[in-house]
């Protein structure tokens, strides 16, 4: 029994021995497989990161290539943009009537290496009103050979500067005082004392100029610069700048007349009676039509201006019969009277009101401001255009707190209040004594003088005449879209409203 148990101990012995012995290659073989699966786990990894690598790579050499074609694209639209305007330059039936636009088109960009680099498909549409274009509006779509899937397409509009683009254009010295608060551009082709809170560009055609107490200046500047003051903003100010012409700001007013006799619009002939008592009161209505009364007396009443004294001067309707009332045409928003014109109301669409009488040189009708003009809405859609072939003018008894939206064109005269009192042999009748100094005046729009223009008149740094405190805010929305034919800052024509679609 215990031999038998010897032998299962050497037994036991010699298998521990061997199990003992044979441990060191197992260990060998295990560390072997770790080794390979830490290399096949790493070249994994290596490989996941090569492969985002180049996918990032790739990715961004794709997305490097679309924003290549993408900048490419907008400048063959750029290209197709300038190049209808060289056309149209070349094409003045299009800027007359539209006639000759070839739309669409399509025009290709060249590579300077050779080959091509794209096209620009170009279509072009005239804004016409009584026949005659306005404008033309034009759009681009620019497309690379690099890559077809990105196109960009950018507009503009084809048009002459307006001088909608500015709150005054003055053809002389001029004087803004310090009760005023002006938005928008403000040029004079004089000199200007500037005195008024103001927050854009004042330019002035001359270098120096004599600014007397009448501008202001006490004592005189005889050589004055050309814009002087005290008025907020001194760093807007410019001067010699180049002058604007009047002869290009006035408008034909034959044609326009020709326009609203036979180009659809609205004309009223000469009015029977003593020149100082006729004309036409027209009073806009906001549901787009206007209604137009015969004016058959005025009331008399001394006043004064700068240019021709004490007059006496009859622009008080003391009575008038009714004519009608009439749609305002859309395709030709001509207004034309050929005789003196009282205005107010609220303008629904955009309409210009002329009065003159083109084959008469011996008269020279004013517009004059009777009331409030309003638009209908303050979205571009309605806009008015007041042209006068001498004067524009407030008549004594426009309301003391007055608003007008609108753009007031005096071609050959000026735009003002003239100058009233209430005692002395030039009296104004006693129930207008209330009228003669006006709390405020507030213009939305532009004002264009050939002459110097005045709404207040101050003695001693008080009012005795006119608005006491005057806002003048021009309209920027109306100042690439203004009312048919109105004047224009320069007979240059270019793209505006460049933008992208």
């Amino acid at each position: 029994m215990s031999f038998q148990l010897q032998a299962s101990s050497f037994d036991m012995k010699i298998i521990i021995h061997t199990l003992s012995h044979s441990s060191q290659p197992v260990a060998r073989s295990s560390e072997r497989g770790v080794t390979t699966l830490l290399a096949v786990g790493f070249m994994g990894v290596l490989m996941l990161v090569v492969g985002t690598i180049s996918s990032y790579v790739f990715q961004q050499s794709k997305y490097g290539r679309a924003l290549f074609a993408r900048e490419q694209a907008l400048s063959i639209a750029e290209s197709g943009l300038e190049y209808y305007k060289w056309f149209l330059a070349r094409t003045p039936g299009a800027t007359q009537t539209g006639a000759g636009l070839v739309s669409p088109y399509t025009y290709t960009v060249s590579d300077p290496e050779g080959g091509t680099l794209g096209s620009a498909e170009v279509t072009a549409t005239a804004a016409l009103q009584c026949g005659r274009t306005q404008w033309i509006d034009i759009a681009s779509k620019g497309t690379a050979n690099a890559d077809t899937r990105f196109p960009r397409t950018i507009s503009a509009r084809y048009m002459r500067p307006s001088v909608a683009e500015y709150s005054y254009i003055v053809g002389e010295n001029v004087f803004a005082g310090s009760d005023r608060t002006i938005r928008g551009p403000y040029h004079t082709n004089g000199g200007v004392r500037m005195d008024a809170t103001h927050n854009s560009d004042v330019t002035s055609a001359v270098q120096t100029w004599n600014c007397t107490s009448n501008y202001g200046c006490n004592p005189a500047q005889p050589t004055a610069p050309g814009v002087v003051g005290n008025g907020s903003n001194p760093i807007f100010w410019s001067y010699p700048v180049t002058s604007i012409s009047f002869d290009t700001i006035s408008v034909d007013l034959a044609n326009l007349q020709g326009y609203a006799q036979s180009g659809g619009g609205l004309y009223f002939g000469p009015a029977s009676g003593d020149p100082n008592s006729r004309g036409y009161h027209l009073v806009f209505n906001s549901g787009g039509t206007v209604t137009v009364y015969r004016v058959t007396s005025t009331t008399g009443v001394w006043g004064y201006s700068t240019p021709t004294g004490w007059q006496m001067e009859y622009n008080i309707i003391a009575g008038e019969t009714l004519v009608g009332t009439y749609a305002i045409p859309a395709s030709c928003g001509v207004v034309f009277v050929e005789d003196r014109v009282w205005v107010e109301g609220t303008v629904q669409g955009k309409v210009l009101v002329a009065a003159a009488t083109p084959t008469d040189g011996s008269t020279s009708p004013d517009a004059l401001l009777k009331g409030n003009i309003l638009y209908a809405s303050n979205d571009g859609t309605n806009g008015l255009t007041v042209v006068a072939e001498r004067n524009i003018l407030f008549p004594l008894n426009a309301p003391e707190t007055m608003e007008i939206h609108g753009i007031f064109v005096a071609q050959s005269g000026r735009y003002g209040h003239n100058y009233y009192v209430t005692s002395g042999s030039t009296q104004v009748p006693s129930q207008y004594d209330s009228y003669v100094i006006k709390t405020q005046l507030t213009t939305v729009g532009t004002v264009v003088s050939r002459l110097r223009t005045g709404t207040a008149w101050s003695s001693g740094g008080s009012t005795v005449a006119g608005f006491a405190s005057r806002n003048d805010f021009y309209d920027r929305v109306l100042a690439f879209s203004p009312p048919p034919f109105t004047s224009v800052a320069s007979a240059d024509y270019g793209l505006q409203l460049w933008r992208e679609q």
